[in-house]
């Protein structure tokens, strides 16, 4: 099986977006995981007066964990899928939140301008054509000293995490996916975990996009492992030396 890229894989999500909430609800810690990474940008007061960007923001998990952890900030969430997009949009939101239908590789063509003070990318570069270029957009996108979140499925490089991931995936996620009518989009994303970067290369790869202060912190409960957040800053004054 390729991996689904760009309009094909915008075009299964907006497949799936029905029903998307109610299987990663299954998965134990998934929303309090967000809420980790989110609290992991560790900005102050709350987020008051800052920018943040969502970026991969799908049926808005991501976006209720920022507007829970960052109660006074303004978010952008993004997302190329539009079936998704309009599931987020029509949960209840606070008026400082907005969402923009946009690709990741085409934030500026959507309007989509920094300065933010921080980002959040959960479950985002794996599925990405070009990973490196999102990262330089990224880092554009901050502000000097600006704060990345990469909540991602980056496995530890362990062969039982593998083994863990592909169990899971094999014996729960594509049976309910598959009965649903989503099994092409579980598919890929069971084998984009596996073939993309294990959690040191990926915090090797942000290193190489121009981040600073690059570290990456495991998630609790079965995704130990599996699920990481990597969290880097772009370089700034308080950064300077801090590679």
């Amino acid at each position: 099986m390729t991996l689904l890229r760009d309009h094909d894989l915008a075009a299964a999500f907006d497949h799936a977006a029905p029903r998307y909430d109610t299987l990663v609800s299954a998965n134990p810690g998934y929303h309090a995981h967000l809420r980790r990474s989110a609290r992991r940008l560790g900005l102050p007061d709350g987020g008051r007066g800052m920018r943040v960007l969502d970026l991969g923001c799908g049926t808005g998990a991501s976006t209720a964990a920022l507007a829970a952890v960052l109660p006074y900030a303004a978010i952008t969430a993004v997302d190329a899928s539009a079936g998704m997009l309009r599931r987020a949009a029509a949960k209840r939101w606070p008026r400082r939140v907005d969402f923009v239908h946009a690709p990741a590789e085409g934030l500026a063509e959507a309007g989509v301008t920094g300065p933010y003070d921080a980002v959040l990318a959960a479950y985002l570069f794996r599925n990405t054509a070009d990973p490196d270029r999102v990262l330089a957009a990224v880092r554009d996108l901050l502000r000097p000293g600006g704060r990345l979140a990469a909540h991602e499925y980056t496995l530890s490089g362990r062969a039982t995490d593998r083994a863990v991931w592909t169990a899971v995936c094999g014996g729960i996620v594509l049976p309910a996916a598959t009965l649903l009518g989503d099994g092409p989009l579980y598919r890929h994303l069971w084998r984009s975990v596996v073939e993309f970067d294990t959690a040191d290369a990926f915090a090797a790869r942000v290193r190489a996009a121009g981040f600073a202060r690059v570290r990456v912190l495991p998630l609790p409960g079965w995704q130990t492992g599996i699920t990481h957040t990597v969290v880097a800053a772009r370089p700034g004054p308080d950064t300077e030396g801090a590679r």
